[in-house]
């Protein structure tokens, strides 16, 4: 496959169990107003789930160079998942804007729709990317 290849239309699904490093509570320890919140699938770890899903789409269409970059996050979480239930993350790439990469994402657990909504990514040269950023560090 190559970048020529990519085109709206391309899906791709992943699915993981809920373990305990997955839900609320485990979020962030810099975030302690979630550590006594209730043990199901955090909405962090969703968002990240959905960005992982999209990455994954476009991996075998990217050049070695280039890697992606998450924009934009839209999407809802509306179904909690407890520990040991499988998610499933399905993305479809939906636009194409030069380098920005629109998705369309749904989640579901094994009982029902747990969420869904849009991702935006934009495709980076990794080597300037790093570049870029050293630029902030520097004084």
């Amino acid at each position: 496959m190559t970048p020529d290849d990519l085109k709206p239309g391309l899906r791709h699904s992943q699915t993981i169990t809920v373990d305990a490093s997955l839900t609320v509570p485990r979020v962030s320890a810099a975030f302690t107003g979630f550590a006594d919140m209730p043990p199901v699938f955090a909405t962090a770890f969703l968002v990240g789930f959905v960005e992982w899903t999209c990455i994954e789409l476009l991996r075998p269409y990217l050049a070695p160079h280039q890697r992606t970059v998450g924009t934009c996050v839209d999407l809802s979480h509306v179904a909690a998942t407890p520990i040991g239930l499988a998610v499933t993350a399905q993305a479809e790439l939906v636009e194409i804007e030069g380098r920005k990469l629109c998705f369309h994402a749904r989640c579901h657990d094994v009982r029902e729709s747990i969420g869904e909504g849009h991702h935006e990514r934009a495709i980076i040269d990794y080597d300037k990317f790093i570049a870029r950023i050293g630029l902030k560090t520097s004084t």
